[in-house]
């Protein structure tokens, strides 16, 4: 696989990182959309002997104007890295969206950005990407800009399910949110992942049987509150398959932050501060509060009979 580098910034670029056939777009998910786009300048670096270049930003452009929203992500940077590093892309530009980029016109973006400081020989987007200030650029005026400055423009068509709703990153949060991950993974291509440290917690559940290792939700969009069975992916590569609750984990009294809480299958390993990152495959049941500990107990073990018995072909 190549390696992938990742660049930060547009101007006064080496000769080595400019010169790409790029796709353009935030890629939050890189889902299956996004791997059209990608598909497209992938097709144009192979005719032009280019190497393939993806553009994002960072922050967010909806983080920037929108900051006191609730946190939307679909990924890390290094989650979204490494789904572009195995769709065989060499160069991630992280262009800083800064007051300087979010007020630059559609025509100086193309200019300035595209032309000048990254060089770039083909330009792929989406079907409905817009860029400039007030989202004023369009794929025909990208086809205008490319004609004029002298790089190659493709637009990449809807893709759509087999009921004609289009792949989208916003679908992808819905169906989190309604608690369908097997619905987001297949607009993702692969399960929804959450990534993050291993903290330490209240160990209750060690105490009563059934260790879990808890991941904080960061800037993650939130999924429904609930059980789900999952996949964790250890540093060393292991794959672990396990239930997991998320929210607030009403137990018996009190709550805590919202919280990725998963039970490792048949695993009892010292893993605190280490980065783990666990699949949501299955939605189980809503979270809910029991009356005692016994209760919860039992329930959870009924959880993990009925996550084990799911995941038991992927793992055979």
């Amino acid at each position: 696989m190549r390696r992938l580098r990742v660049i930060r910034g547009w101007k006064d670029l080496q000769a080595g990182d400019r010169g790409a056939a790029v796709a353009m777009g935030s890629f939050d998910g890189v889902h299956r959309g996004h791997q059209q786009v990608i598909a497209l300048a992938a097709k144009a670096a192979g005719a032009s002997g280019a190497p393939l270049g993806v553009i994002t930003f960072d922050p967010h452009p909806r983080v920037y104007f929108r900051p006191d929203e609730p946190a939307f992500r679909l990924m890390k940077p290094d989650q979204q890295a490494r789904a572009l590093e195995a769709l065989g892309v060499d160069m991630l530009y992280v262009l800083p969206w800064d007051p300087e980029l979010a007020n630059m016109t559609d025509r100086a973006f193309a200019t300035d950005v595209l032309h000048a400081g990254l060089g770039a020989r083909h330009v792929a987007v989406g079907f409905d990407n817009s860029f400039g200030k007030n989202r004023t650029g369009t794929p025909e005026t990208m086809r205008q800009y490319g004609g004029e400055l002298g790089f190659g423009v493709s637009v990449a068509d809807p893709v759509e399910d087999g009921s004609g709703d289009k792949f989208s990153s916003t679908g992808v949060r819905e169906a989190l949110r309604d608690g369908r991950p097997q619905d987001a993974a297949a607009i993702l291509g692969r399960p929804f992942a959450i990534e993050g440290v291993v903290q330490r917690g209240r160990q209750l559940g060690r105490k009563l049987g059934f260790p879990t290792a808890n991941v904080g939700l960061s800037d993650y969009v939130t999924p429904k509150f609930g059980v789900y069975a999952t996949r964790t992916r250890l540093p060393d590569g292991r794959e672990i398959p396990g239930v997991a609750n998320i929210g607030v984990n009403p137990t018996v009294e009190g709550v805590t932050p919202a919280l990725l809480e998963v039970w490792l299958s048949d695993f009892d390993e010292d893993i605190y501060d280490q980065v783990i990152e666990t699949d949501l495959v299955a939605f189980l049941r809503p979270e809910e509060k029991f009356p005692s500990l016994e209760a919860m107990t039992e329930q959870v073990m009924r959880d993990a009979t009925a996550a084990r018995d799911l995941l038991a072909p992927d793992f055979d």
